[in-house]
């Protein structure tokens, strides 16, 4: 199938899944992983009507990034090295994957060069797995609090990578542990707002969508399968 059909199955079950749980479908957004998607199906994409994108790995946005609509919204979601932030800066509209106070200072000093303000997720570990980055829950009001102190950071939410699960059912007291979370965090850091909820992937996020999810990162299903790449 081309990617206008993908996109319209998409869109259709998650207007579904907001009629199920009396959501707007117009308050989730729909990030489409493009991470090993070469620039002519990013572009197929874009003609069809996709915005906004999400890429996994620093040196193929940023080259990929370049020959591409600069209208384009970019959102980096994959683990991310200090050291690699510089070619971030000023690029992505969110960074979804901040889960230690090192990667959130370098964020802040690089963004500070521009003059200007980075929006950020905290990845929360919510099923403790030692194979997945991301905070304990635990430890993420800690972070949060450390965070919120950056003068060019912006905390807007919370993201997570829960257990894959072959029943997405089975995947929902995790989204509901973030939103819970979320929740517990904007009552502990006044005046902090915590709107965005990144969770659900291609198999599960319609129960992400009735668990609160405001952006959901769908790449198979709009991409179809692709084989994995190593970060670089």
């Amino acid at each position: 199938m081309s990617f206008a059909a993908n996109l319209a199955a998409i869109q259709t079950r998650i207007a579904a899944a907001c009629a199920r749980c009396g959501r707007d479908p117009a308050t989730v957004r729909l990030l489409a992983v493009s991470k090993t998607v070469a620039v002519p199906g990013v572009a197929e994409a874009v003609a069809a009507g996709q915005q906004l994108f999400g890429e996994n790995y620093v040196q193929e946005f940023v080259a990929k990034a370049a020959q591409l609509p600069p209208t384009l919204e970019w959102h980096f979601i994959g683990a991310l090295q200090s050291n690699k932030v510089k070619y971030l800066a000023g690029k992505v509209a969110l960074i979804h994957s901040v889960d230690r106070l090192t990667l959130a200072r370098e964020i802040d000093r690089q963004w500070g060069k521009l003059g200007l303000c980075a929006d950020i997720l905290l990845e929360v570990n919510l099923g403790d797995e030692g194979s997945k980055a991301g905070s304990g829950a635990a430890e993420v009001l800690a972070l949060a609090t450390a965070v919120a102190r950056l003068p060019h950071l912006r905390l807007r939410g919370l993201m997570a990578l829960p257990p894959f699960l072959d029943d997405p059912a089975a995947v929902r007291p995790y989204f509901r542990r973030l939103r819970e979370l979320a929740l517990e965090l904007s009552r502990a850091l006044p005046g902090i707002e915590l709107p965005e909820l990144s969770m659900g992937m291609s198999h599960d996020f319609e129960v992400a969508i009735e668990e609160g999810a405001t952006l959901i990162r769908v790449g198979t299903a709009l991409f179809g399968a692709r084989p994995p790449k190593p970060p670089g």
